[in-house]
């Protein structure tokens, strides 16, 4: 296998590994208004990904900074053609990090629902934008023989493009439902397992018109591609279990979901990196779009020494904030780690045990994440 090759698999890695661990980000975000019924609950549920969600968007910058070191040429076409999408998702990034580190900051029912709202439509919008750019690479852009981008931002707006930024929301929904059941007790974590019953009976509807659509795209025929047959198993799975004490098989299955999403993407793709709707000669390629050899050699040393001890990181900080975070939804008492020692709070003590199912999330006190 050819350097540049090589480095297509890890550009489509990050990608796979950014919409896994930040989607469950955007899920929380999305539903953290309508599960957490009063501010209590509402702050439990951003709690949940108090640990991860700054950390997680790193991946977003690794995937973007690897596209521009090992493929100049398809970084400047792509980023020229999604100028203006991309600086819709940097507002919305904005607007999400903001909203957790001030969202606390006034004891006031107004300021904090406008950061709320803040949070749940930015949340929305980065996956939604990223979906419609992800599926226009694989659908085609008007571009010319020098590769550049000869459309405007309507072109953007493909019927495809859409549809795949809205299969991504979707899953994105049901990997955050699955994870605040994995995360939270009690009445927040019943109203998750509902939310993620519905939602899943969605993304099922919604992930099977895409890959038919898909396949007419890529003119695959009638017979799915083994990516989007054990994609619509993993989501059928996670919409079930999503209902049952198997919380963490059912998060399991929701992150395969969106693997095999984006994963199928960079599959079809392969060996272009962007498809032409102007003229299939047109066509930029894996070969075409690379940096030279020696560029290719040097990251691939430093990718061999660093992504591993990056994992190695990730895995450990799932494993020490790996315990449910828990808070009455109807009191007024800040939400602890389930399985800390008992705290008092005034004349109340809180303590709880850890609920079924395996343990794949993290420990979380009301320090621990954004308020």
């Amino acid at each position: 296998m050819q350097l540049h090759t090589v480095w297509f698999v890890i550009v489509a890695f990050f990608w796979v590994g950014f919409f896994v661990l930040e989607g469950f980000d955007f899920g929380v975000g999305m539903l953290h208004r309508f599960i957490g019924t009063t501010e209590t609950g509402r702050r439990v549920a951003i709690n949940t990904i108090g640990p991860w969600w700054d950390g997680n968007e790193v991946w977003l910058i690794v995937a973007g900074a690897a596209m521009f070191a090992a493929f100049p040429g398809w970084y400047a076409a792509m980023f020229s053609a999604l100028y203006l999408a991309f600086v819709l998702v940097l507002v919305a990034l904005m607007a999400r990090g903001v909203s957790f580190e001030y969202r606390g900051k006034r004891d006031s029912a107004r300021w904090r629902g406008t950061w709320s709202w803040a949070l749940t439509i930015g949340s929305l919008l980065i996956p939604l934008l990223i979906g419609v750019g992800l599926g226009d690479l694989l659908n085609g852009l008007p571009i010319n023989q020098h590769h550049d981008f000869t459309g405007s931002f309507a072109d953007l707006l493909t019927g495809y493009g859409l549809m795949t930024g809205l299969t991504l929301v979707s899953l994105c929904l049901l990997h955050g439902a699955t994870f605040l059941s994995l995360r939270t007790t009690g009445h927040l974590r019943d109203r998750a397992r509902g939310a993620g019953r519905r939602l899943g009976a969605v993304a099922i509807l919604i992930n099977l018109a895409w890959v038919v659509w898909t396949l007419v795209v890529i003119g695959g025929g009638t017979v799915p591609q083994p990516t989007q047959i054990f994609g619509m198993i993993a989501v059928i799975f996670a919409a079930v279990l999503v209902g049952t004490d198997h919380d963490g098989w059912a998060f399991f299955a929701s992150a395969f979901a969106i693997a095999a999403a984006i994963g199928q993407i960079f599959i079809a793709l392969y060996p272009n990196v962007m498809i032409s709707s102007t003229n299939a000669a047109y066509n930029l390629t894996v070969n075409d779009a690379a940096s030279g050899h020696y560029a290719l050699v040097v990251m691939t040393v430093v990718a061999v020494v660093i992504l591993p001890v990056v994992l190695l990181y990730q895995g450990w900080s799932f494993r020490v904030f790996r315990r449910r975070v828990t808070g009455s939804p109807t009191s007024a008492t800040p939400p602890v780690a389930v399985g800390a020692p008992e705290v008092a709070t005034g004349a109340t003590t809180t303590s709880a045990r850890s609920g079924p199912g395996p343990t794949m999330a993290g420990e979380s006190s009301e320090s621990a994440g954004p308020g």
